[in-house]
């Protein structure tokens, strides 16, 4: 039986995120929910899935093969939401239809050789530093548009668009400056790129400040605690 806290906190993520789409005249299919599984066991994704998540983010590429191998007949999708080793992009590339967080031309250039070695197109998402905190990886605000078309020049490399965690703020709406400056870098970029070339995702917003980064053009919000309880 499926867990019903699980469906209750998901019912209100769900709820609030057709709530935040609408309040400022977006869609709320466009709106992807990356449900963040690290360090929860098999059997709550389990339960998640049951009562209809269908994408997980795990940040540790151990523990992502544990469990996509365990879980391998759900049928569900697995989104890398972590910082990735270039050691380990030949993991990466089997169990991920999402990378978000590349950060670096070395980076996403091992992704591709390993995709290539499968001969898969794997797609990734570059990364960006909006608070310029040393303990947060992702390249800069004035990089961005070059790692952009660096990486989209690879063969088996395919970029979505643009990731960030801003700032920790007590009030949600401290993170609304950052998130408009990425989607803002997204449109810069974009004019510069053709129509098949487009940038398209924001994977931004998390359990605190979801809401806002809808309002402001988030693509894939990455919810962890809102959904699975607090880490233990």
């Amino acid at each position: 039986m499926a867990n019903n806290t699980i469906k209750s906190r998901l019912d209100a993520v769900t709820d609030a995120i057709r709530e935040a789409a609408m309040s400022c005249d977006r869609d709320p299919s466009e709106i992807g929910l990356v449900a963040i599984s690290k360090k929860k066991p098999p059997e709550m994704i389990t339960q998640a899935h049951e009562v209809g998540v269908t994408v997980f983010g795990e940040n540790y590429i151990q523990e992502a093969r544990d469990k996509y191998d365990e879980l391998s007949e759900l049928g569900v999708f697995w989104h890398f939401t972590g910082k990735l080793q270039s050691n380990k992009a030949k993991y990466a590339v089997k169990i991920f239809e999402l990378i978000h967080s590349v950060d670096s031309i070395k980076l996403a250039r091992e992704i591709n050789k390993q995709a290539k070695k499968i001969d898969k197109i794997q797609d990734i998402l570059i990364q960006i530093n909006i608070s310029g905190e040393d303990t947060k990886s992702g390249t800069t605000l004035d990089e961005a548009a070059s790692l952009v078309e660096e990486a989209s020049a690879l063969t088996n490399v395919r970029v979505k668009g643009l990731m960030t965690l801003p700032s920790n703020f007590a009030d949600p709406e401290g993170s609304r400056p950052s998130f408009r400056a990425i989607r803002e870098l997204k449109d810069k970029i974009n004019q510069n790129l053709d129509k098949d070339s487009l940038l398209t995702e924001l994977s931004m917003g998390m359990t605190g400040d979801y809401k806002i980064a809808i309002q402001e053009g988030a693509t894939l919000v990455r919810i962890g605690t809102a959904i699975f309880g607090p880490r233990t």
